[in-house]
């Protein structure tokens, strides 16, 4: 299964590595890798992130890393990482359904 990240996604990764990097450029690189590992485990189990709440649509889910929400949809033959939010931020339903 292949992953794919959307632009989206890859500039809020940026965005908050960027913020983390203000006080830690190491702690920010770290924080960069483990993402990116957290979301390889989906290669293999990608229904094991839950539904998301605000949806409950069987193929949009999420997966909790720190206080992130990872956001991401399993199509056929591939996620799609659609976002990655602070998790007291509300979601913008219209964000992932675009």
């Amino acid at each position: 299964m292949k992953i794919i990240w959307s632009p989206l996604a890859i500039e809020r990764v940026s965005e908050i590595a960027e913020y983390i990097a203000l006080d830690n450029p190491v702690a920010a690189e770290k924080w960069v890798d483990d993402i990116f590992d957290s979301v390889k485990r989906l290669k293999k189990f990608p229904k094991s992130g839950r539904i998301i709440p605000e949806l409950q649509l069987e193929n949009f889910r999420e997966i909790i890393f720190g206080n992130y929400r990872i956001i991401y949809r399993v199509e056929e033959n591939q996620i799609s990482v659609l976002t990655v939010r602070h998790g007291k931020q509300v979601l913008p339903v219209d964000e992932i359904l675009a």
